[in-house]
């Protein structure tokens, strides 16, 4: 993987983000020099879904209404089914992830997290994956949906799945590197 070093990463999740798909990222991005906060609607802790059951707590180091996405220079999404679903109902969550957007920063979501893509209006136009039960719901969103493992357009990179995570982390960290997007905008 690429050196992050000197690069602030936010990953945004909430209860029940798929285990892997939040730590990974975050142990492999902070691994390779990356500031990486862990940002959440609330203080404290958030708890993990880890396969059939609950998992372990993760400790958040800003929550949401503190959080700027003009401090970072990316924004991973883990997915999971019940942080993606509880977070595309937080206006503060969508606003927060419009503004990578709008900054043309590099917004990266694995697995279900295409579905805040979706909410947003990212997904329109994009080339995307995501876990095999969503996408039909990038396609309805007018997404170009590919059954990839990992899917870059224009600093916008999505995942199929957790067993992906090495290749959407080093996507991440290339995209960072690359800087922002001047030209992105939807097709």
């Amino acid at each position: 993987m690429q050196s992050l070093d000197g690069k602030r990463i936010a990953i945004l999740a909430t209860h029940g983000f798929e285990q892997s798909e939040l730590e990974v990222p975050l142990k492999k991005l902070r691994d390779a020099g990356a500031q990486v906060d862990v940002v959440a609607p609330e203080a404290g802790e958030i708890r993990g879904w880890d396969k059939k059951d609950w998992g372990g707590p993760v400790a958040v180091d800003r929550k949401l209404s503190e959080a700027s996405a003009e401090a970072y220079d990316a924004l991973v999404l883990p997915g999971g089914q019940i942080n993606p679903d509880l977070l595309r109902t937080d206006p503060a969550a969508l606003d927060f992830i419009r503004a990578f957007d709008a900054q043309k920063k590099v917004i990266a979501a694995v697995c279900h997290a295409p579905w805040l893509l979706i909410e947003t209006g990212i997904a329109r136009g994009r080339n995307m994956t995501g876990y095999k039960s969503i996408r039909t719901d990038l396609a309805n969103a007018g997404a170009k949906v590919h059954d990839e493992p990992v899917v870059v357009d224009q600093g916008i990179v999505t995942s199929r799945n957790p067993g992906d995570l090495d290749a959407f982390c080093d996507k991440i960290a290339e995209e960072v590197n690359e800087g922002r997007h001047r030209q992105r905008q939807a097709a």
